[in-house]
């Protein structure tokens, strides 16, 4: 779900001619008729986009009203077929909801204009700011960790002031054309449940107990109705989050949902299970993060500052999370053990999957999950025996090294 990104300053790249014709004119026509006087754009820089849209920054040159300097654009291809999430409903749903957030609560870019028969956002423009993923491949490890932290305290001020909001969410997505509206990780966990242990047993030879097998059923009630859900972008990895003045803003909606907010916190216990660019961090920063968070998030529901309350929910949504990690990476039989993304400075697939199950089984073991526990030592041991030595040792973003 990620898209490419480039460390350093950003490459000003000029998109396909085509592109430009097609995305600014649309642009200019939505503009004008929501003005109601014409509006012209230039000077279009890419800003990466995805085989889904068409992504880049605009500078307004001609409009008789106040408009920022610059803007940047979001234009969709074709719907994707009929039983498939469209992605442009879920970003101009998710922005419609966080534009009506007050200014200061805002953790996204406000929505400017959109036109959903053309598929077009017009969005504030966040400025040329880092990543987070750029932040951390750099080599100012002060810088990493106050980003860190701002990244953690804006997830947990997302949760708080997008929290009771699920049927508004449902609203806008019904009203954008979609009939219904699924949380992509949820449908992913929960097919991992059924497919991965054949899978442990035919690449590992590892059998998942019957204990473990209820433990996963049990984790799993944190993809229905809890008392605890808020909305996600549901793809926070650092290359969605921008580093800006005025904290961490995240950039990509096209996959956002309402789910337990335990599944975004685990993020903060191992880093971006989902992305590329799973690196080790310091566990000191680790611990400040969470706390940072659950700062937050305490403002809505005061029972989550109570570990008893919220480590056994860290627990199960960090065991959903190597659950079905290990089904996306874990290479199959015939398979290369290669990086998790061949273009980008990924960690290999046992390497970091090695990693996720013994801090799996550290945790497991302090919260009485002992079968789970047990499980993360064979799985280790099994990775080890199979890739070699090197599994064991993921080391940290270049930030931290």
């Amino acid at each position: 779900m990620s898209v490419e990104i480039t460390t350093g300053p950003p490459e000003v790249r000029v998109p396909a001619s085509a592109e430009v014709t097609d995305t600014i004119g649309t642009a200019e026509a939505v503009l004008t008729r929501r003005t109601g006087a014409s509006v012209r754009l230039a000077d279009p820089e890419d800003l990466g986009g995805s085989g889904r849209s068409v992504v880049m920054r605009v500078r307004v040159a001609e409009t008789p009203f106040e408009l920022p300097r610059t803007l940047v654009l979001k234009h969709y291809g074709a719907p994707p077929a009929e039983g498939y999430s469209d992605p442009f409903a879920h970003e101009a749903a998710s922005c419609q909801l966080a534009t009506a957030l007050p200014r200061e609560l805002r953790v996204g870019p406000e929505l400017i204009a959109q036109d959903a028969g053309r598929r077009l956002l017009v969005l504030e423009d966040l400025g040329r700011g880092a990543t987070l993923a750029d932040v951390l491949f750099a080599d100012d490890q002060k810088a990493a960790e106050r980003s860190m932290l701002a990244w953690a305290r804006a997830l947990g001020r997302l949760h708080t002031s997008m929290a009771g909001r699920e049927a508004d969410f449902d609203a806008l997505m019904r009203r954008l054309g979609a009939e219904s509206w699924t949380d992509p990780v949820a449908a992913d966990i929960r097919r991992s449940l059924t497919e991965l242990p054949e899978l442990l047993e035919q690449t590992l030879g590892v059998s998942t107990p019957e204990p473990v097998r209820r433990a996963l059923g049990t984790a799993s009630g944190l993809l229905g109705a809890t008392r605890y859900r808020s909305f996600s972008p549901s793809d926070i990895c650092p290359d969605n989050s921008l580093v800006t003045g005025n904290g961490v803003r995240f950039l990509d909606f096209e996959w956002a949902c309402v789910r337990d907010v335990a599944l975004d916190a685990a993020y903060l216990r191992f880093p971006f299970p989902s992305s590329w660019c799973s690196y080790a961090m310091p566990d000191e920063l680790v611990e400040n993060m969470l706390a940072t968070w659950r700062a937050e998030v305490v403002e809505v529901w005061p029972e989550l500052d109570d570990d008893a309350v919220l480590l056994p929910r860290l627990l199960e949504a960090q065991l959903l999370w190597v659950w079905v990690s290990t089904w996306w990476f874990l290479p199959r039989s015939g398979q290369l053990d290669a990086p998790i993304d061949a273009h980008m400075p990924s960690p290999r697939r046992s390497t970091a999957l090695a990693d996720r199950w013994r801090r799996l089984g550290e945790h497991a073991s302090s919260g009485g999950m002992s079968e789970v526990a047990e499980l993360s030592e064979r799985m280790v041991a099994a990775l080890l025996e199979r890739f070699g030595s090197g599994v064991l040792e993921l080391r940290p973003y270049p930030a931290f090294r």
